[in-house]
């Protein structure tokens, strides 16, 4: 196609037949004439002109987090039989201006490797491309324009703080309160002791040497798996929240949900858009909450008091983590309902110093919360609490007879915002 250049050297000829018309000069039309020729001559040339080039992009790391560097990496290679000449890349970025490299002229065979950094200030889905290379003739007036990549989209995950996981607490679930896995069942994992036959135990079980010598059936007891539980409730209501605050929500509870993965433990989050992951453990679990988290937008909410209902029917105790930049007293109030629910509960509140926004729910941080003014990061005021703030150091036996295992829990009232209502008072 034609460039800037081309149709400033048409509109030129145009001037030189107007002028050569008035004042009767042979020699403008004969430029005229010239520039007619040479700008039909090189887009014939340009259009004859192949070129075999081969484009390879790659996005490193392929999965980033907001504020960590991620770069695009180019490898451009000419299979053709002439040398190129100069190329000029240009890659589309969303939200930029996208990226334009210069590529020196490459023999036959040989490649060039460029790069460049991608924004990834803010979490959210960046569309990278389609990669065109424009291919100019020597006099700059014309151009040809490869497509030499498609479109690539790079979710960027919310920002990770390294933070403590949340910690074992005791709730409806014994077994989700536990550091160390010792409650036992019929079946399970690892041998631990014998026992006496029992109607209903698995036969292949029964171990064989110790009936033998005891002549009477005796069977593995084995270790159950376990796994501690954790959700983690986020306040995306578009009036609790400004957009400053949001990404701060967002990060926390990717924080925690990351932290807590990592230990294998169950991680459920939710949302009050109605998002709700359900318990799960794993890579894959925690890579499809963070991709919903990268994507998160304030809204109205499908109904506070719904989500909370049904945190409130589906809980199997563990420990739970509301964060929210402000909430209204009546829905501090239906939280704090949750605490019989599980077995500990905590408000991680994002105050308006933290962001530089009005609160838009305005209402009061509650006493005992895990409040973040500003002054401190999250990480460090969550990081802080959980050092001084120890919920469950494990799991003890009773006394009695049964030998069964208790949560051997230090200070409850510690931990749990919500615990000043029935001791009148709170940290």
């Amino acid at each position: 196609m034609i460039t800037r250049a081309g149709w400033i050297a048409l509109a030129g000829a145009l001037v030189m037949v107007v002028a050569g018309r008035v004042f009767g000069v042979l020699e403008l039309y004969l430029i005229a004439a010239v520039l007619v020729v040479l700008v039909g001559a090189l887009l014939v040339w340009s259009r004859a002109r192949r070129l075999q080039l081969a484009v390879d992009r790659r996005v490193h790391p392929p999965r980033a987090h907001a504020g960590a560097p991620c770069t695009v990496e180019l490898t451009i290679r000419n299979d053709g039989p002439r040398r190129s000449p100069v190329l000029e890349v240009r890659d589309e970025v969303s939200g930029t201006h996208g990226a334009r490299l210069l590529v020196g002229p490459l023999d036959p065979g040989t490649s060039a490797a460029a790069s460049y950094r991608l924004p990834t200030a803010r979490r959210g889905i960046l569309r990278i491309g389609p990669l065109e290379v424009d291919i100019d003739d020597p006099f700059g007036i014309t151009e040809t324009r490869l497509r030499a990549a498609g479109i690539t989209e790079l979710t960027v995950y919310p920002r990770i703080d390294d933070v403590a996981p949340l910690p074992p607490s005791s709730g409806n679930d014994p077994m989700a309160g536990a550091d160390h896995p010792n409650a036992l069942g019929r079946s399970g994992e690892d041998f631990y002791a014998l026992r006496q036959y029992t109607v209903g135990d698995d036969l292949r079980r029964v171990h064989w040497p110790s009936t033998a010598r005891r002549d009477e059936l005796m069977v593995r007891q084995d270790e159950l798996p376990w796994q501690a539980r954790a959700t983690v409730l986020l306040d995306t209501r578009a009036a609790a929240n400004s957009p400053d605050s949001l990404e701060l929500v967002v990060s926390a509870a990717a924080s925690l949900t990351e932290a807590t993965g990592q230990r294998d433990d169950l991680m459920r989050v939710a949302t009050t858009d109605g998002y709700d992951s359900g318990f799960a453990a794993g890579h894959a679990h925690i890579g499809a909450v963070m991709e919903h988290l990268a994507c998160l937008q304030a809204g109205p909410g499908v109904g506070f008091e719904r989500v909370v209902d049904r945190l409130a029917r589906s809980s199997t105790g563990g420990a739970l983590v509301v964060i929210t930049a402000g909430m209204q007293a009546s829905e501090l109030e239906r939280i704090g309902r949750l605490r019989g629910r599980f077995g500990t509960s905590l408000v991680v509140w994002f105050e308006p110093g933290s962001h530089h926004d009005h609160n838009p729910a305005g209402g009061p941080a509650p006493d005992g919360s895990l409040r973040v003014d500003g002054t401190s990061t999250f990480a460090q005021v969550w990081n802080s609490r959980m050092r001084r703030a120890p919920l469950v150091a494990g799991w003890q036996r009773t006394g009695d007879t049964r030998g069964r295992w208790e949560p051997e829990v230090r200070d409850r009232h510690e931990f749990d915002p919500f615990a000043r209502n029935r001791s009148g008072g709170g940290r």
